[in-house]
C-alpha cells in the first residue's frame, strides 16, 4: 500500500504532499486527516475540564473555554507547520490545578499575578531551550526524582478529582473523610471514572469524551444542568487577554512557584515529545527526532502565549499517540487537530452544560496514568526510593507541587551524602536543591 501512495504522490505532488513530505513518511492526506480527528477526540476533554479548574481561580469560565480552544488550536497548528510533527498542544493538566487551587486558592494570589508566574516560567523554559540547556537538565535529573514529580502531580490531580466528585470531603478531626456515597453527584462522578477506565482498557481512544457526555447527559436528566443550545457567538475575551500581571509576578515570594512551573513543564513537554516521536518511528538511535529544536521553541513559545491570553501552562499532549497509532506521521495531523479546536470556539454552550462531577472522573483517571510510573522506582535502594516517595506524597499532603519538588531534591542530596554515595549527586541536582533550600530559608 505504501508503494501505491508513493506512486500517487509522485504523479500528483500537491503542496500538502511536498510541504509535509507525505510520500517520504508513507502516509496520505486522508490518513493524516483521520489521525488529526482521532487526536482531537482523545484530548478535546481539556476544553471542558480546564475552564472548570480555572473557574476556581475566579476566572470567567466562558472566556477560559474560548482561550483554551484558541491556544490549543494555534499551538497545534504552529507545531504542525513549523516543526512538522504529529504532536498537538493544549493547557497542561496538573499545572492548571496547581495554579487554581494552590497559587490562587491557598496562597491568595490574584489570578492575574499567578498567570504572570506561569509566563515567567515559560520564559525560563524558552531560555533553557535557546541556550540548549533543556536536554542537559532532563538528562541530569535522577530518574527517581522525575518519577516522583510525575507521580506526585498525578496524586495531586486525583485528589482534586475526588474532591470535585464529593467522594472525599474536609473533616476537622481527620483532615479528610468519605463523602455521601448515596448522592447522585458522587455516584455519577464514580460512574464517569469507571466508564473511562473500562473503555480505555479496551483501547477506545475517546474514552474521556464519552464519559463526560454520558455523565453530563445524566446530569441533565437529574436537573443539574440545562440545555442552552449548541452554537453561540464567542464571548468577549478582552477582560482576560492582556490582563496578566507580568511585573507583579517578579517577586521573591513567587520565585519557587515560577521555578516549579518551568521545571514541571520541562519534563512534561519534553518527555511527551520524545514519547510521541518514538512511537511514530521518527526518533533516531541517538534519541533525536526531526526538527527537534523547532518543536522545543514552539512549545515554550506557546506557553508564554497561553499565559498572556489567560490559560495555564501549555504542553505537548501524550494523547497525540492516538493519532500516531492510526497512521499520523507528519505535521498535517497536528494542523487538522488544531483546526478542530478553533471550530470548538463556537460551541461554548456545550461547555457550560458540563457539571463538575462529569470531569472529576477524567482527573482521577489522569492520576492513575501518572502514578503508574512508580513501578519503575528501585524500591530496594532507599537512596532512590526515599526521594521518590517524599516527592510524590508531599505534593498532595502539603497541597503544593512546589514543596514536593523542593523536599524531593533536598532529600535526594541528604540520602546520597549520608550514605557515602555523594558521587551520585551531579551539578544540576546540587544547583536545584540549593535554590530550593535558599527559598525555604529566605522566603518561607
Amino acid at each position: 500500500m505504501n508503494n501505491d501512495i508513493n506512486l500517487l504522490s509522485q504523479q500528483n505532488p500537491g503542496w500538502l504532499q511536498r510541504y509535509f513530505k507525505l510520500a517520504h513518511y508513507g502516509t496520505s492526506v486522508r490518513t493524516e486527516t483521520i489521525a488529526g480527528i482521532t487526536t482531537f477526540l482523545t484530548m478535546v476533554y481539556i476544553v471542558f475540564v480546564n475552564p472548570q479548574i480555572l473557574g476556581a481561580a475566579h476566572m470567567d469560565t466562558r472566556v477560559v473555554f474560548v482561550t483554551t480552544c484558541l491556544i490549543a488550536g494555534v499551538g497545534s497548528i504552529a507545531m504542525g507547520l513549523i516543526a512538522r510533527l504529529p504532536v498537538a498542544l493544549a493547557p497542561a493538566m496538573g499545572l492548571n490545578a496547581f495554579f487554581a487551587f494552590v497559587v490562587v486558592g491557598a496562597m491568595g494570589i490574584s489570578w492575574q499575578t499567578g498567570m504572570g508566574a506561569i509566563f515567567w516560567g515559560a520564559v525560563g523554559l524558552f531560555l533553557l531551550t535557546l541556550l540548549r540547556i533543556r536536554y542537559w537538565m532532563i538528562a541530569n535529573i535522577p530518574l527517581c526524582l522525575r518519577i516522583g514529580i510525575t507521580s506526585g502531580i498525578g496524586l495531586f490531580i486525583a485528589l482534586m478529582g475526588l474532591k470535585n466528585s464529593g467522594v472525599i470531603i474536609a473533616n476537622k478531626d481527620t483532615l479528610v473523610a468519605i463523602g455521601d456515597l448515596s448522592s447522585h453527584s458522587v455516584v455519577l462522578g464514580v460512574v464517569g471514572f469507571f466508564i473511562i477506565a473500562v473503555l480505555a482498557s479496551r483501547q477506545f481512544h475517546a474514552a474521556v469524551l464519552v464519559a463526560i457526555i454520558i455523565t453530563s447527559g445524566l446530569g441533565l436528566w437529574y436537573g443539574d444542568v440545562h440545555f442552552q443550545g449548541v452554537y453561540s457567538v464567542p464571548p468577549a475575551i478582552g477582560g482576560v487577554i492582556g490582563e496578566i500581571d507580568i511585573r507583579g509576578a517578579l517577586s521573591l515570594d513567587l520565585l519557587g512557584i515560577i521555578f516549579s512551573f518551568m521545571l514541571i513543564n520541562l519534563f512534561d513537554s519534553s518527555g511527551t515529545l520524545i514519547g510521541v516521536t518514538d512511537k511514530a518511528g521518527l526518533m533516531d538511535k541517538h534519541g533525536k527526532f526531526p526538527q527537534m529544536h523547532r518543536a522545543l521553541y514552539v512549545d515554550s513559545a506557546s506557553s508564554m502565549a497561553g499565559a498572556f491570553i489567560g490559560t495555564s501552562s501549555v504542553t505537548a499532549f501524550i494523547e497525540s499517540t492516538a493519532g500516531v497509532a492510526v497512521g499520523g506521521r507528519t505535521g498535517l495531523t497536528a494542523v487538522v487537530t488544531g483546526g478542530l479546536f478553533l471550530l470548538m470556539i463556537f460551541l461554548s454552550p456545550l461547555a457550560e452544560m458540563v457539571p463538575g462531577y462529569a470531569t472529576a472522573g477524567a482527573l482521577i483517571y489522569v492520576g492513575v496514568l501518572m502514578t503508574s510510573s512508580l513501578a519503575r522506582v528501585m524500591w530496594d535502594d532507599l537512596t532512590e526510593a526515599v526521594p521518590a516517595f517524599v516527592t510524590a506524597v508531599m505534593m498532595p499532603f502539603t497541597f503544593s507541587i512546589t514543596e514536593g519538588i523542593a523536599l524531593g531534591f533536598i532529600s535526594y542530596c541528604v540520602m546520597k551524602l549520608c550514605t557515602g554515595r555523594w558521587r551520585d549527586i551531579n551539578a544540576c541536582v546540587v544547583i536545584v536543591a540549593l535554590l530550593f533550600a535558599l527559598k525555604i530559608v529566605l522566603v518561607d
